[in-house]
């Protein structure tokens, strides 16, 4: 499964990419992200709670940071198993500043096997790409609190929101099925 998309969010460009080498920021800003340990240098096991639809569970992995160009490039490679299936992926993630932005450009491929692939590709992009809006809204609001020295936020607004969101596609998708 291929997932690509863009986001800009307005912070400078190298507190972005600061952010996303920070492992408590990530913690934070991963959706359902319940543990991030560092086991190396850019590398974690990680636990997260994530699901698709009714199929929803504990997935354990790892996450590797590669190919850093600070501050414009990073790959990272996960891959994690869990009751619900397991899923293995990488993702480029290209940040460029413009007009006092900064464009962050994603692209990546995904393998996704087990009882959570029964609920179809669409479903499972469709979750994907409401993750990656969440996760880069609370990145944004990582990097505006950074720049400012404020506390980090808390992002259980964005958690509920999702889950709202969640919901209501399901409904959709279950009239159209």
């Amino acid at each position: 499964m291929k997932l690509e998309g863009t986001h800009e969010l307005r912070a400078p460009r190298e507190r972005v990419f600061a952010a996303l080498l920070d492992r408590e920021v990530l913690m934070r800003c991963i959706p359902g992200c319940e543990r991030l340990e560092q086991t190396g240098e850019h590398t974690f096991a990680a636990t997260l709670r994530a699901g698709v639809g009714a199929i929803k569970g504990v997935f354990q992995g790892n996450v590797r940071l590669e190919d850093i160009r600070a501050p414009d490039h990073y790959r990272i490679v996960v891959d994690g198993k869990g009751q619900p299936g397991f899923l293995k992926g990488t993702g480029d993630l290209d940040l460029t500043e413009r007009d006092g932005l900064t464009v962050i450009k994603y692209t990546g491929d995904a393998q996704v096997g087990g009882t959570i692939a029964g609920v179809g590709q669409r479903m499972i992009q469709g979750a994907a790409k409401m993750m990656a809006a969440q996760f880069f809204t609370a990145l944004e609001a990582e990097a505006q609190a950074a720049h400012e020295e404020q506390p980090p936020p808390q992002h259980n607004f964005f958690r509920l929101a999702l889950r709202w969101l969640s919901g209501r596609l399901r409904r959709i998708f279950n009239r159209q099925a």
